[in-house]
């Protein structure tokens, strides 16, 4: 089973994570910021990940470090978890519904970090969740897991909906592309590496 744990502490938060790839899409999820939990719980489930996040942080001050470190840690155990990506597809992409929201999120595991954000909920919050944070979520797990990530919201009038496709389609684009597949051999590409 690929999966990988790791725990980090800095001075404005403390962040555990556990994950496994080859899971069956259980979670375990506490980070203090209500909404965020419930978009990994949402990510762990469609991803098919098994996923343990623990965190606490200055949320005296805002949402952002903890967010923001949530998805560094999360990031870092993915790599890992992923190993050398020897026989996996590489690419994986979703679309997915919420009501009026539909989102595409197209994945690869390249080695080289960017992201496209084309998501505008139309408003500051959700809640108490400050919704640009998303970006800085995404941002901070792309770069430490190294992969390029396309996210387009097609339509959508409900913030609400739109993210929660989002983390839906995250983790079935993920999901597709750490398969194994048979006619891989080595890494799935013409440098010999990824």
């Amino acid at each position: 089973m690929r999966k990988a744990a790791l725990e980090r502490t800095t001075r404005e938060t403390s962040v555990f994570v556990e994950l496994a790839l080859d899971g069956s899409g259980s979670s375990t999820i506490s980070t203090g910021v209500p909404f965020l939990d419930h978009m990994l719980e949402l990510w762990s489930k469609h991803g098919f990940f098994d996923l343990v996040v623990r965190a606490t942080g200055d949320l005296e001050v805002d949402q952002h470090h903890t967010v923001e470190d949530v998805g560094l840690t999360l990031g870092q155990v993915f790599r890992e978890a992923l190993g050398d990506k020897i026989g996996i597809r590489r690419f994986g992409q979703s679309s997915v519904p919420l009501d009026e929201a539909l989102v595409s999120v197209v994945a690869d595991l390249s080695g080289r970090p960017y992201l496209v954000y084309e998501l505008d909920p139309g408003q500051e919050r959700v809640g108490d969740f400050d919704t640009g944070l998303v970006h800085d979520f995404l941002l901070s797990f792309i770069n430490e897991v190294k992969m390029n990530l396309h996210i387009d919201c097609i339509r959508g009038r409900n913030p609400h909906h739109m993210i929660e496709a989002m983390f839906k389609g995250l983790g079935r684009a993920l999901d597709a592309a750490t398969q194994f597949d048979s006619r891989v051999t080595g890494v799935l590409s013409t440098k010999g590496a990824l």
